[in-house]
């Protein structure tokens, strides 16, 4: 037998099933599919794009003035899986803009969305080139392990175009038919997400947005604005949102600075985690990472490890153009960046140090305007925030209209009155809780009642009868209606703790300390620094003496 090769050349072939394994299947977001679209028209230099949605027929053309493709352009760039722009180590556009695309496989998005998808391109110098992609009769190719060169793409019908390539002097118009989840989304909802997500759109005025005829503009996210509450620019983001649609906020802007100034951005937060809401659906505005322009992260909060319940109120942008570098940094499935990349994970740690100031500003600003804040936060205790809480959902009551003339004066007066209210709701519930607790070890135990108690409650029962005869009330006020419910700390005190207040310690003792101050506190009088600190710890004394007390019942 020769050993002589019976072939020279040899060359790679590659199954049309490959393209299963780089990501068909991979892209299915109605909105995705948009982005990948528009992207492309951006990396075209392309000053408009059109979209036109028919949810009723569940198709839709996307058209823009780009460069266009030539018939080899078509052939050799467009449906060459892999082609890169940037093989030849360009990064921008011929008009000088920063290339989106990168791997070449973004376009696997747009192919495989619908049942059959129609492109077509012109340049000045050419007329339209193009194709149908038909997805069944490319299912069909993968199951029969067809080779590229195999499958032959559907020819398309100039007369059915005829009406959206009139006056198109250049460009590629793709037309979607048949979407396989079907648009389930409203015109304006898309129109929101777009202002959202695409946000090269609306910082470059060279480059325009037009979904069913209808300019995509900052006006679409107009809802989102008016219920911005607080504001955070990170190196001084130049932003017509921040300049045009956030001027109503509760706290004037505040600016933060990170050490890598190619990092711009901004964070906002709400006043309610559902004001996030995009229109009726479940999508929601978070804080979302740009690189040039193009969304690559969605709500990077969650890389960020603070779990802190004040993020379900924050969205923004963050823009860190330098991760698109000579490496590729990016998920192949173009939503995300690759976890262990050193230069994101050093991006995330400056970050978070941003989001903890964020999370401090943002609780004393909730605070001032009393509104719940910062549960996690350790500058108050947690008596002393939830006693703050309840203050500030009982005060939102007083709160005048915007157009009061004493709304200010009004608004003065309450926030006086917000250090106070702290301390005197928590110190109430701290008497509440600590009375009702003596009454049921009393009862439990079946003390009875000494000369000085019956006396005592005799007084309160005949007081409580006038008044409720001179206030034409007939109902009872107490809903237990027992006897010890009339005796305070002092009075309790002597029957739950009988020891000879003169000797040693006991309840007692604490309890005539505490009654002045209690008895003040009942009347809603605003108490001096001194007697808060003597409520304070009159308190911890009774409080570890009720506990040592229960404590026995117990054993």
């Amino acid at each position: 037998m020769s050993n002589q090769p019976e072939q020279k050349n040899f060359t790679f072939e590659i199954s049309l099933s490959v393209l299963n394994d780089l990501g068909r299947n991979l892209y299915r977001s109605f909105i995705t599919v948009l982005g990948e679209a528009i992207s492309n028209a951006w990396d075209a230099d392309a000053k408009n794009v059109w979209i036109y949605v028919d949810k009723e027929k569940n198709n839709f053309f996307i058209k823009d003035d780009g460069t266009g493709m030539t018939g080899s352009d078509f052939q050799n760039k467009f449906l060459k899986i892999g082609y890169s722009k940037r093989k030849t180590g360009q990064t921008t556009s011929p008009e000088g803009r920063p290339y989106i695309g990168r791997k070449g496989i973004g376009k696997l998005a747009l192919l495989s969305c619908a049942d059959r998808i129609t492109v077509i391109s012109k340049t000045r110098k050419t007329n339209y080139v193009g194709g149908v992609i038909d997805n069944s009769g490319l299912d069909n190719a993968i199951i029969d392990d067809l080779t590229p060169n195999e499958y032959l793409l559907g020819e398309w019908n100039p007369d059915f175009f005829k009406k959206i390539t009139e006056n198109h002097r250049r460009g590629t118009i793709i037309y979607f038919e048949n979407i396989k989840e079907g648009i389930r989304n409203s015109i304006d909802f898309l129109k929101k997400v777009i202002a959202l997500y695409f946000r090269f759109s609306l910082l470059d005025k060279s480059f325009t947005m037009y979904l069913n005829n209808e300019k995509i503009t900052l006006n679409s996210l107009i809802d989102l604005a008016q219920k911005t509450q607080f504001l955070w620019n990170i190196n001084h983001l130049d932003d017509p949102y921040i300049k045009k649609m956030l001027t109503n906020l509760d706290e004037p802007e505040k600016d933060l600075s990170m050490d890598d100034a190619s990092i711009h951005g901004f964070i906002a937060s709400v006043k309610y985690p559902s004001d996030l809401k995009i229109t009726t659906t479940d999508e929601r505005a978070g804080v979302d990472l740009f690189v040039n322009g193009r969304l690559r992260e969605r709500d990077i909060l969650k890389h960020i490890p603070t779990a802190r319940v004040a993020e379900n109120y924050f969205y923004g942008q963050i823009h860190f153009n330098e991760l698109d570098d000579e490496r590729d940094r990016f998920a192949t499935g173009r939503e995300g960046v690759v976890a262990n990349d050193s230069k994101y994970r050093k991006f995330l740690t400056e970050l978070r140090k941003k989001i903890l100031e964020i999370l401090a500003d943002w609780d004393i600003w909730r605070i001032k305007h009393r509104q719940d804040g910062d549960s996690e936060n350790k500058r108050m205790t947690k008596v002393e925030r939830k006693s703050r809480d309840l203050y500030s959902a009982v005060s939102e009551e007083y709160s005048l209209p915007k157009e009061s003339k004493n709304k200010k004066k009004v608004d003065a007066w309450v926030d006086d009155l917000s250090d106070d209210a702290k301390f005197n709701f928590a110190s109430y519930a701290e008497c509440f809780i600590s009375e009702n607790l003596i009454r049921k070890y009393i009862d439990g135990k079946k003390v009875p009642l000494s000369k000085e108690a019956k006396e005592e409650i005799l007084k309160w029962q005949k007081a409580e009868t006038l008044s409720k005869n001179k206030g034409n009330i007939s109902i009872e006020l107490r809903k237990m209606n027992t006897k010890l419910s009339y005796l305070t700390m002092a009075g309790l005190a002597n029957l739950a703790d009988k020891r000879d207040p003169n000797k040693e310690a006991c309840l007692a003792r604490d309890a005539n300390e505490y009654k002045p101050v209690r008895d003040a506190l009942a009347h809603t009088a605003l108490l001096t620094n001194e007697a808060k600190q003597k409520l304070t710890t009159v308190y911890s004394n009774i409080k570890g003496r009720i506990m040592t007390l229960l404590s026995n019942k117990a054993k």
